[in-house]
């Protein structure tokens, strides 16, 4: 199964120029077809008429060569290189297309539509957007590279009416104001969505549906919200997918209670293209990234990544948790929690922020909610928050800064 480009779809880029189909001659053997990621549009023009060919083909920023011969019908994208550097994702076409299929029937995108996403062609929320609105018939508009202003102008004058974003270009979009009515779905990964954001989103797509989905650049679609999921859920299971959570040793946690997510699935991949694999393990055709959680209820809940996770005072901390707790606080934009040597404890939490009400006012809010000992023994105010290309936050230079 491969990608094939609908007759009704029209892909445009930053400047609103329209590009169509590439008519090159692509031979259908040999190694990946390595494709720069810049321009955005000719990139994902050139993967679609590779993939026509049944050929499988890699976007990079610089167009590196793929490792190794290459496999018909694959694809090779980055991970979003939030805990370490970017890792080179390859699957099938086919993983991606039973999701389209999906999303067709849940979000009834398809000819007529106006979809957009914000980040590099070469990062899989934004390569995955663009193939799913060419192969379903709609139209693509490619806004990386363009600063937050300009994207929510571009958003306007194409009546843009599905939008793929992370938390953190949302936040970026909406401090840059205006209204977008035309959106009628905004569709979230690559992070939690804190209530300040899902507010400011709500004020800058008032006719949108919020649907916020979890997965990963290895498993795709994970788990779905919607208005009636639970507080701190990231919803129930995506079609198709199975999730257990299990203890270390590979035995079933209980109902409630917390252990390393593991998935089922036919969106997932297939292998890295070289590099360190991470927390990244498979168990015949169940994965795990790492991710830490629960199943409560039919919804899962997630506490953070194994190997954010650090221990202060003999107490495990997950730094999300602290970071969804100071992201709710007036006027923060942004938040990151990371650890720091201490001689007393071994390691106590710091916290980076963006805005807010000050370091005082959020270390008492964070004491009150998860005790003294895990509040964080700092706060550090940062007016420039470093973010990579896929629009989530660079936490290595973040902790290169401290």
């Amino acid at each position: 199964m491969r990608f094939r480009w609908h007759e009704a779809a029209r892909l445009y880029g930053p400047d609103g120029a329209e590009t169509g189909p590439v008519s090159a001659e692509i031979a259908p053997d040999g190694p990946l077809l390595a494709i720069p990621e810049a321009p955005g549009p000719e990139a994902i023009a050139m993967a679609m008429a590779a993939a026509a060919m049944g050929r499988g083909f890699c976007l990079h920023p610089a167009g590196r060569a793929p490792d190794g011969p290459g496999v018909p019908e694959t694809l090779e994208c980055l991970s979003s290189g939030s805990t370490g550097a970017p890792k080179r994702v390859v699957r099938q076409q086919a993983s991606w297309l039973a999701s389209h299929r999906v999303n067709a029937d849940l979000f009834g995108v398809g000819p007529g539509d106006a979809c957009a996403a914000l980040g590099a062609a070469s990062h899989s929320l934004t390569l995955y957007a663009a193939v799913e609105a060419l192969c379903l018939g709609a139209d693509m508009h490619l806004l990386g590279g363009l600063r937050p202003d300009r994207q929510a102008a571009r958003l306007a004058e194409a009546g843009v009416t599905v939008l793929n974003a992370t938390p953190t270009q949302l936040r970026m979009l909406a401090e840059a104001g205006g209204v977008l009515p035309a959106l009628r779905l905004v569709l979230i990964g690559g992070g939690a969505l804190d209530a300040a954001t899902r507010g400011a989103v709500g004020a800058m797509a008032p006719n949108a549906r919020i649907r916020v989905y979890y997965g990963a650049s290895e498993t795709s679609f994970i788990a779905l919200s919607d208005e009636e999921s639970p507080e701190g859920s990231v919803g129930r299971p995506y079609p198709g997918v199975e999730i257990a959570v299990r203890e270390a040793s590979g035995a079933a946690r209980p109902e409630g209670e917390t252990g390393e997510i593991w998935v089922r699935s036919p969106y997932l991949f297939e292998r890295y293209a070289g590099g360190d694999a991470g927390d990244t393990r498979w168990d015949r055709d169940w994965l795990t990234v790492g991710e830490m959680g629960r199943m409560d209820n039919g919804q899962l809940y997630l506490a953070g990544r194994r190997s954010r996770m650090f221990t202060v005072a003999d107490r495990n901390l997950f730094p999300e948790a602290l970071e969804s707790l100071i992201l709710a606080l007036p006027g923060v934009a942004r938040a990151a929690v990371l650890p720091a040597p201490d001689r007393a404890r071994g390691q106590v939490p710091v916290a980076l922020v963006q805005g807010g009400p000050g370091s005082d006012a959020i270390r008492a809010a964070c004491r009150e909610a998860m005790g003294a000992e895990l509040a964080p023994r700092r706060v550090v105010e940062l007016a420039d928050w470093p973010l990579l290309p896929s629009g989530k936050t660079d936490l290595q230079a973040l902790e290169r800064y401290l």
